[in-house]
């Protein structure tokens, strides 16, 4: 059985943020005090290291259900499906919908449950919930689509990836740069000649690594007490990160039969442009290969770390001609990989 993604689409926010924008920023250690050096040195090495120039928010208006239902409405499109047939929507997430100037996320109902209800669907046996599972959460609910169209209880899903993390950035961390919003969606469909998903990887390492990426106060010992941020361990990730994505991806392409000089792209997590370049190239050296030019789209330059949200951008972008540097053609073989927060792992070979 070929099961295959039919329809993607994304939703890039329209608000640009600078690196500059963040020059009268007070950024702190996590002990409160203040940096040794001046913003604009923090800036230029931020940018030296993450190739982030810019990043994506969201309108106040908008949350991350409504975000992702305006991708699910182009990937439903794009697909040419109808919606009715859908039998599963999966929402990739970690902090639900999020109000500007309130403390807690909303996941009650569903954000899944929230884009069907946008959608309009009215058939009740289109289940939806939400994934999870850190960055990696998209990719991991492309592979649950796939066992679901495996099994026989499914033939339709829309999965999607969608986040707003401008609203849980702690503006005194400087970490805070990474962070952005936005969402993408993925039609997944059996018996396709769309495509086809070869093989898989998913690992989750939760002992030493289970709290690299957490949940925290502010860096600011005036800012409230009972808001928390997203915070991270930033050293041990690229080192964790740099160990573990090359042995999985390496892993997943063994297991598709499909030679390593047949990848035509690698849709990589688009967390910090020298990790995932040193991922790549990692990857390569098993087989005992140099890393290719070109293989790698990136849109962190530009779109910032969405979470969640950055490799079916990424892809979605790809499809549609929005890096004109970079194409996909029938036949290719790809590869999707991620890692964050758990720390989870994973991994798709794909032949587009």
């Amino acid at each position: 059985m070929k099961i295959g993604i039919t329809g993607t689409g994304s939703y890039i926010p329209s608000i640009i943020t600078k690196n500059e924008d963040f020059l009268n920023h007070e950024f702190m250690e996590t002990d409160g005090s203040a940096f040794e050096h001046q913003n604009n040195v923090i800036i230029e090495k931020f940018e030296a290291i993450t190739g982030i120039a810019n990043r994506r928010y969201v309108k106040p208006d908008l949350k991350t259900s409504d975000i992702g239902f305006l991708a699910a409405e182009e990937a439903i499109s794009n697909a040419g499906i109808d919606k009715e047939e859908l039998d599963y929507i999966i929402f990739a997430h970690n902090f639900g919908d999020l109000t500007p100037g309130k403390i807690q996320g909303d996941t009650l109902p569903s954000l899944a449950s929230r884009v069907k209800h946008l959608l309009r669907i009215q058939n009740p046996k289109c289940v939806a919930y939400d994934v999870i599972f850190g960055c990696p959460g998209w990719i991991e609910g492309v592979i649950q689509a796939t066992a679901f169209i495996k099994s026989g209880m499914a033939k339709k899903c829309l999965v999607i990836g969608g986040e707003t993390l401008s609203r849980v950035v702690d503006h005194h961390d400087r970490d805070s740069m990474i962070f952005s919003d936005g969402a993408g969606a993925t039609i997944l469909e059996s018996n396709t000649s769309n495509g086809e998903i070869l093989s898989h990887a998913s690992l989750t390492y939760a002992n030493e690594e289970a709290y690299y990426l957490y949940f925290d106060k502010s860096n600011s010992p005036t800012a409230c007490k009972d808001t928390r941020y997203i915070k991270m361990q930033g050293r041990k990730i690229y080192e964790f990160a740099c160990l573990n994505v090359p042995k999985a991806m390496a892993s997943c392409l063994d297991d598709s039969g499909v030679d390593i000089d047949d990848v035509k792209k690698i849709f990589i997590h688009q967390a910090n442009e020298k990790m995932d370049e040193a991922i790549i190239k990692r990857f390569y050296k098993i087989y005992g290969k140099t890393m290719p030019e070109n293989i790698m789209p990136m849109s962190i330059q530009d779109l910032g770390n969405s979470s969640v949200a950055t490799v079916p951008t990424l892809y979605d972008m790809v499809l549609k001609g929005k890096l004109p540097e970079h194409e996909v053609k029938k036949g290719d073989v790809v590869i999707f990989a991620s890692v964050g927060a758990g720390m989870n792992i994973n991994a798709i070979v794909y032949r587009y």
